[in-house]
């Protein structure tokens, strides 16, 4: 398989992980810091399975990562270098800083 294929195919899966409004709400929720289930859930009003299912989506693709405090676990968004897409993305976007996609951008800031 061609590297711009692979890129594609990593892509194409981060895509489909984005692509839940459930779990870009999380993102949004995600970008003041760290945040545990609890605090996830009051401010999202969804009950706690539906988050920790959305949560246990976004660890497993290396989008957010977890850390035990005690006996709760906080959830923080994981920066671009250590994305799998990470390099995927910067492929991409190799040309310029940002990709526009109708009306929606999508881009990297320094």
């Amino acid at each position: 398989m061609a590297k711009s294929d692979e890129n594609v195919t990593v892509l194409a899966q981060l895509f489909r992980i984005l692509g839940d409004e459930t779990r870009l709400r999380i993102l949004i929720e995600l970008q003041d810091g760290e945040r545990n289930v609890t605090d996830l859930c009051k401010r999202l009003k969804t009950p706690q399975p539906t988050v920790s299912h959305h949560l246990s989506i976004l660890r497993m693709g290396d989008v957010v990562s977890s850390q035990r405090k005690g006996k709760e676990i906080f959830y923080t968004i994981n920066t671009l270098e250590k994305l799998k897409y990470g390099k995927a993305f910067n492929t991409l976007l190799k040309q310029s800083s940002m990709l526009r996609l109708g009306k929606v951008v999508l881009g990297l800031v320094s």
